[in-house]
């Protein structure tokens, strides 16, 4: 699940912002600062406008921006991205593993031996006991939540009566789902190698390699749902403070820069301040008043003007495509009626929300399903939705979107009561912005009979919106693929089986066939065949209307003059938070 690069962007097209990454190419230079010698110390500085960031806990991250934040500086893992710019920001090299995996079995076995000299924050050595423990805590679903949910499917590890691995995680004690487990992620005599046994072919298995769910934790540590307040750090900062106020990191006295070839940390400490307006947020940028800051988010799509046009800010600005589509997911067991969901699609002022954002040049272009262009081989016009399709009209079809409520009207009357008198709700993420586009929506949605109302959240956003019983009608959110396969979009937005199906749509009457191609998909080996049939059910999933989709993305990054190293890292659509320095 795909982070945050595009909070703000987001917070203005679908009040959100898109999650995981992506390992296709971005177009993305570095900055003119990045071309200047690093300098190690001082203080390095990211402003926040939520109160804290979803998890910090390695099993639980999964938004692109946290991902690379503290995979930069905490958190290693047995593989990771490159962290240099271009293409090769894409290429995956060794971490804690002193290769990228060894796959046999026709890649149904994979097995990584782990690099000597890697230690926790208290000096203890990492083994793969600890690997194996940290994977372990991701089955107990109902306390490490919100990670990403691929070991769960692809570990061979049996289920039970309902479907649901019989290993229910470190926290329940059972000898044979234990046994199972370790069946199925093995350590060698000497405590060095780790083996995935997998229930399938999984050629890509490594790339899951660069998330925390296979990272190390200490089992006497572990405090469950309050690790994620104070994780152990295994890279080359540790957590100092974290408060309602800041994140304070400081250098890990027990990390050695002989067993990590991956980072090169800089600043002596790094910080991450909450809880600071948008607008202030900006101001301090324009004025330069924390030279050594960066705004960990977007500008305001009011102020881009003032950073992109002016050429004193040309070292210190960055606008990039980037990996994401974004979209609202409706919640097909609140909103059942398929033409209602339709009537919202087209009654959107999707142009106006679009000019608000800063049009093309800033916010991005009109979507057209969930897989983003930028996943070339996998990509293709739905013609359902968006540009290419027959009914698409940007500032909305009204006469369309009528004529689909008159069909609810009969077809369905306690969904259009619901939508026409009650209200549809929206989740989303609290931004300054929403001042601004509530009444966009409002007004667009009217024009069809529809009230709408709006769950401005603060923070814990995904925990809360993946809650069942916390969800409203339609969620803000958007994706970018884990890595280069849309086998990380459509089975983890759509299946029963991913890890981020907030659209609730198993008890559609379209889902039983939807999911049966997917599975068909996931186990067709011939990449192009394969391509063809992510195509069609991405085209699948936009008829079915699981999700309002909005726009494939643009991101904007800013920062002080004193900031360093800046550049666009591939993987995260993000900046490479592990390369910036200080210049004080």
């Amino acid at each position: 699940m795909s982070k945050l690069s595009a909070l703000r962007r987001a917070a203005v097209i679908t009040a959100s912002s898109a999650l995981a990454v992506s390992a296709v190419l971005v177009a993305g230079a570095p900055s003119a600062s990045a071309a200047v010698k690093p300098k190690t110390g001082g203080i390095l500085t990211f402003l926040e406008h939520t109160p804290r960031l979803d998890h910090y806990d390695p099993s639980r991250i999964y938004t692109g921006r946290d991902l690379a934040f503290m995979n930069s500086f905490m958190t290693r893992t047995l593989v990771a991205y490159n962290p240099v710019p271009g293409a090769a920001g894409a290429t995956l090299v060794a971490d804690l593993a002193t290769n990228t995996g060894i796959p046999s079995n026709a890649a149904k076995t994979w097995k990584f031996t782990l690099r000597p000299g890697t230690t926790f924050e208290d000096g203890k050595k990492i083994t793969c006991t600890d690997v194996q423990y940290g994977v372990s805590r991701v089955f107990a679903t109902d306390v490490i939540t919100d990670g990403p949910g691929y070991l769960q499917a692809w570990l061979n590890i049996p289920k039970d009566a309902d479907g649901n691995s019989v290993f229910k995680g470190p926290y329940v004690k059972d000898p044979a789902g234990l046994a199972a487990f370790k069946k199925a992620v093995s350590c060698s005599k000497d405590d060095r190698t780790i083996t995935f046994n997998l229930n399938k072919s999984v050629a890509d298995f490594n790339y899951l390699g660069t998330y925390g769910v296979i990272s190390p934790v200490q089992a006497k540590l572990d405090k469950g749902d309050k690790y994620d307040l104070r994780p152990q750090s295994t890279g080359p900062y540790k957590i100092a403070e974290n408060s309602k106020t800041q994140l304070r990191l400081v250098r890990n006295s027990k990390w050695s820069k002989a067993s990590d070839p991956v980072r090169t940390p800089y600043p002596d400490e790094v910080i991450i301040m909450f809880g600071y307006d948008e607008e202030v947020i900006d101001q301090i940028i324009l004025e330069d008043t924390i030279p050594t800051a960066v705004n960990f988010a977007e500008p305001l799509s009011t102020n881009n003007d003032k950073f992109f046009s002016d050429a004193a800010f040309k070292n210190r600005r960055m606008n990039n495509p980037d990996p994401y589509a974004r979209y609202f997911a409706f919640n097909v067991k609140a909103m059942p009626c398929i033409e209602i969901r339709q009537a919202m699609y087209y009654s959107r002022n999707a142009k106006a929300l679009l000019d608000y954002a800063g049009g093309e040049t800033y916010a991005g272009s009109f979507a057209t399903g969930v897989i983003s262009p930028l996943l070339a081989t996998d990509y293709a016009p739905t013609k359902v939705v968006g540009p290419g399709s027959p009914d698409f009209i940007p500032t909305g079809n009204i006469p369309k979107a009528l004529a689909l409520m008159e069909t609810a009207k009969t077809k369905c009357p306690a969904d259009y009561k619901k939508a026409t008198e009650t209200g549809i709700k929206f989740d989303v993420r609290s931004s300054v912005t929403l001042n601004d586009t509530i009444p966009i929506d409002t007004a667009a949605y009217a024009r069809a009979g529809i009230k709408v109302t709006f769950n401005p959240i603060a923070s814990g956003y995904y925990p809360t919106v993946m809650n069942p019983d916390k969800q409203s009608d339609i969620t803000a959110s958007g994706w970018g693929a884990d890595w280069a396969n849309a086998s990380t979009v459509i089975p983890e937005l759509f299946a029963s089986f991913g890890g981020f199906n907030i659209s609730q749509n198993t008890s559609d009457p379209a889902y039983a066939a939807f999911e049966k191609g997917v599975n068909t998909a996931m186990l067709t080996t011939d990449r192009k065949k394969q391509a063809a049939m992510w195509k069609a059910l991405d085209a699948q999933a936009m008829k079915n209307f699981w999700v309002l989709p909005t726009i494939f993305g643009k991101a904007q990054f800013v920062w002080g003059s004193q900031v360093g190293g800046v550049f666009f890292w591939v993987p995260q659509g993000n900046p490479a938070f592990g390369k910036m320095w200080v210049n004080d």
